[in-house]
């Protein structure tokens, strides 16, 4: 299983400088890929932005929107910003992409939150005509350079309905778990294998968790905040779902060996502090464990 780790894009308190640092530190100590976390009506710093400061001052680690809110965005920016990223790094950008579940993500946004999944369908054909280096539909030029590889950057889809695990199996080469423990993930995985299978693809759908994390006993009380406060919407729920984030090696390393044996490819671990420590301190304990 390889192992990832998330750009503090959305921890309070991280800085542009230190989401570059944080993206050359994770590729030194060797992680898999860098990931964000996708949000309009948060002060997050933007995805694809993000993405593209990452990808100018690294040279192999992979880049993975996990995921992005693509119907809160123009189909036409989306498949520049995307294969601009793609250029950008030299074709390492995996485009994790979703509906989410967020009215005030669409409103700030000025899309309708009740069309999103109309929007989302057409626009992943969009952006795999695109990706193929054709025009956008509709359009009789081309919106954005010829994808740096044969077909663009991959697609991985993300949500647990029944349409997601469709639009899985009809457009991308993966799905990723958001922020639940293995025993959650492990039901969806085996439908999301089962409907692969059931369609005739050949291989197998590649699979991403995300888990959060923070280290270090000084950091718990910021760990626990952060997460509070991009999860207020869960009401009362928020504090034990703050409780329950993986904050010693111990609980890491039990929780991604339990991602591994639910059948995970590739586990990302996202922040919750925002202190370079956090890329070192983890690296010691998952990668050191994975070798």
């Amino acid at each position: 299983m390889k192992i990832g780790i998330g750009l503090p894009n959305t921890t309070p308190g991280a800085t542009g400088e230190l989401i570059v640092q944080w993206a050359q530190r994770a590729e030194e100590r060797g992680f898999s890929s860098l990931a964000t976390i996708d949000r309009i009506a948060y002060p997050s710093h933007d995805t694809m932005t993000t993405l593209a400061a990452a990808a100018a001052v690294t040279e192999r680690i992979g880049l993975f929107p996990n995921i992005l809110l693509a119907p809160t965005r123009s189909t036409a920016l989306l498949a520049k910003e995307a294969v601009s990223v793609d250029h950008i790094s030299g074709g390492r950008l995996t485009l994790g992409v979703g509906v989410g579940a967020r009215e005030d993500d669409y409103e700030l946004a000025g899309f309708a939150f009740s069309e999103r999944g109309k929007r989302f369908d057409r626009q992943i054909a969009d952006l795999r005509a695109v990706f193929d280096g054709k025009p956008l539909p509709g359009f009789e030029g081309h919106v954005a350079p010829e994808p740096v590889r044969p077909g663009g950057p991959q697609i991985v889809m993300g949500g647990t309905a029944d349409v997601a695990i469709r639009r899985t199996v009809e457009h991308c080469i993966g799905w990723t778990a958001g922020g639940a423990p293995p025993e959650v993930v492990l039901p969806f995985v085996q439908r999301v294998r089962e409907a692969w299978h059931a369609s005739g693809r050949e291989g197998e759908p590649y699979i991403y968790a995300l888990s959060y994390f923070g280290l270090g006993d000084e950091h718990v009380e910021t760990s626990k905040q952060s997460i509070v406060a991009y999860y207020s919407y869960f009401g009362e729920r928020v504090v034990a779902f703050a409780e329950s984030i993986p904050r010693t090696p111990e609980a890491l390393l039990d929780r991604q060996a339990k991602y591994e044996e639910a059948g995970v490819d590739e586990v990302i671990w996202d922040p919750t502090v925002p202190d370079i420590d956090q890329v070192d301190r983890l690296a010691e304990v998952v990668l050191h464990k994975a070798s």
